[in-house]
């Protein structure tokens, strides 16, 4: 898997059909941390894209999530939770809301016996656009919560060396 190590923000790089993607060193579940991008409009719109195909049947065309998302079914199964701001999502960190989706909560919290409905998507969907899909989320947020969301992401300052990525279908297709 080619990912790059960069300290900015995730850049397009149109020329040489180059795709550059921001991570970090961390210690979370796959030693990389993830910056998502919702102020990069052509990112956001690919990740509305892909929410509509593989996130809006459970969690709402309007990220609205469903009824009574914080109680157990009779299965022992939460249903899925709003990912507006009257959600939990802009509580956590980029890289936490990443490694869920591509990971599952129960790799990323250590318990193998976590009951989840969502798929894990690390072969379903590339790493971009996992990408996309959370900026596009995060890109719907009020202004204060995207403010306090940053704070929960912090800041890492190291020099990391940028490694080019080839771009995903979706986003080709929107760049041409």
């Amino acid at each position: 898997m080619n990912r790059m190590i960069y300290t900015k923000r995730m850049t397009f790089l149109v020329a040489a059909s180059v795709l550059t993607i921001p991570l970090w060193a961390s210690d979370g579940t796959d030693g990389i941390r993830v910056e998502l991008q919702a102020e990069n409009l052509v990112v956001v719109q690919a990740g509305e894209e892909i929410y509509k195909t593989h996130c809006a049947a459970c969690h709402g065309a309007e990220l609205e999530g469903q009824p009574e998302w914080r109680v157990r079914d009779g299965n022992g199964y939460l249903p899925a939770p709003p990912h507006n701001a009257e959600g939990h999502t802009w509580h956590h960190a980029d890289d936490l809301l990443f490694e869920i989706t591509k990971y599952g909560p129960g790799v990323v919290i250590g318990d193998e016996n976590y009951k989840a409905l969502m798929p894990v998507y690390k072969d379903i969907l590339t790493d971009d656009e996992i990408i996309a899909v959370l900026s596009f989320i995060k890109n719907s947020w009020p202004e204060e919560q995207r403010s306090w969301q940053e704070q929960v992401n912090g800041t890492q300052i190291n020099g990391f060396k940028s490694v080019p990525q080839k771009k995903s279908s979706v986003l080709d297709k929107l760049l041409k």
